[in-house]
């Protein structure tokens, strides 16, 4: 046992993981899992404004300060500010880039754990006083249960509690009261363009989901540029227009992604939303390792993986496989869609 599981949960600790929704999603399932073996520890979470307007209201989250990075050195102001009158027992550091690093030394806190040194890039190590074991590389859900392993505590059961919560059915019920079919809900790009599949192929996709599926599309996401542009080319080149939900915000993607029964999408937050809920997604994997950053331990079954190449035994890495998405056609998406009518039922989500 390590001298950091010999202590336990503490009463209190800070989390810093300040970056994106997926990687927020991620880490519900450890804070579950302290608030499980310690009920009265108090979380305090470091994380950027888009993820926290997730998290923020949900039952393991005591406390969330703000990381605004658009404020460039004023962020590490304004939290350096909030960290000072604050003391922690415990600050888990699940982040390996140097901005995580600064904001985990302005803590203050008797232990501060990361990851180990082999792992753990930009000189992130030199920030933290206790290490997680080196590990070789595992999907990201498996590295944030290994701080938990540090401590001692089962990540078992793995428990996100993503919602939608009691005061958010109204605005679901609401949102399908019209809709007669089953809904599809197709995550139009991503944060980053080496992982968003081509728009056009989107409409296809749409049209068949509509016409030979007999399913309601939903196009959602946030309203970036590229965001925007996608969807005008799905909406200019389908038959059947899809209902647009782009900037409905977090919390009532929630509530959308909860009534799909299905979710296609690349890798990108909403596709551990939709496995966090236990949604049927069809993933569409080509820039980033699908063993690490694809869908956890769940609808394996239904990845397009255009990472690796035909009969290719990948190991799990870090690596990334630029101009990989385009390998993706239009019936590879479709073929998936007929496996999940096939082995899930088709049915709409209860």
């Amino acid at each position: 046992m390590s001298a950091v599981a010999a202590h336990g949960v503490p009463d209190n600790i800070c989390i810093v993981m300040m970056s994106a929704v997926g990687d927020a999603v991620h880490v519900l399932p450890v804070i579950n899992a302290l608030k499980r073996a310690n009920p009265q520890t108090r979380i305090t979470w470091v994380l950027q404004p888009g993820p926290a307007t997730l998290v923020r209201g949900h039952r393991s989250v005591d406390e969330i300060i703000v990381f605004d990075r658009a404020r460039g050195l004023a962020a590490f102001a304004d939290v350096s500010a909030q960290l000072a009158i604050r003391r922690f027992d415990l600050v888990m550091n699940l982040q390996v880039y140097f901005k995580a690093g600064v904001v985990t030394a302005l803590t203050h806190a008797t232990v501060k754990l990361g990851f180990d040194r082999a792992r753990a890039r930009d000189f992130n190590w030199l920030f933290t006083n206790k290490k997680i074991a080196a590990s070789p590389v595992k999907h990201v859900q498996d590295q944030y249960f290994e701080f938990l392993a540090a401590l001692g505590v089962s990540p078992q059961p793995h428990e996100w509690d993503l919602g939608p919560w009691a005061g958010e059915r109204e605005w679901q019920r609401s949102f399908t009261s019209s809709i007669q079919r089953p809904i599809a809900s197709i995550v139009v790009a991503t944060s980053k363009p080496e992982k968003d599949w081509v728009p056009e192929r989107w409409a296809e996709v749409a049209d068949a989901l509509h016409e030979q599926f007999g399913m309601q599309v939903v196009l959602v996401g946030a309203k970036s540029e590229r965001e925007l542009a996608a969807e005008r080319i799905v909406m200019d080149r389908t038959r059947y227009k899809p209902l647009s939900q782009l900037g409905s915000g977090l919390r009532n993607l929630v509530s959308i992604l909860d009534a799909s029964a299905l979710v296609l999408s690349p890798d990108t937050g909403p596709l551990h939303m939709a496995v966090a809920l236990n949604r049927p997604v069809i993933s569409l994997m080509g820039y980033t390792n699908p063993k690490r950053t694809g869908p956890y331990r769940r609808f394996q079954d239904l990845i397009i993986d255009a990472y690796g190449d035909s009969g290719e035994d990948y190991p799990i890495s870090m690596e990334n496989r630029p101009g990989r998405m385009k390998r993706i056609e239009t019936h590879h998406v479709l073929e998936k869609v007929r496996e999940w009518k096939e082995r899930y039922g088709g049915a709409a989500a209860g």
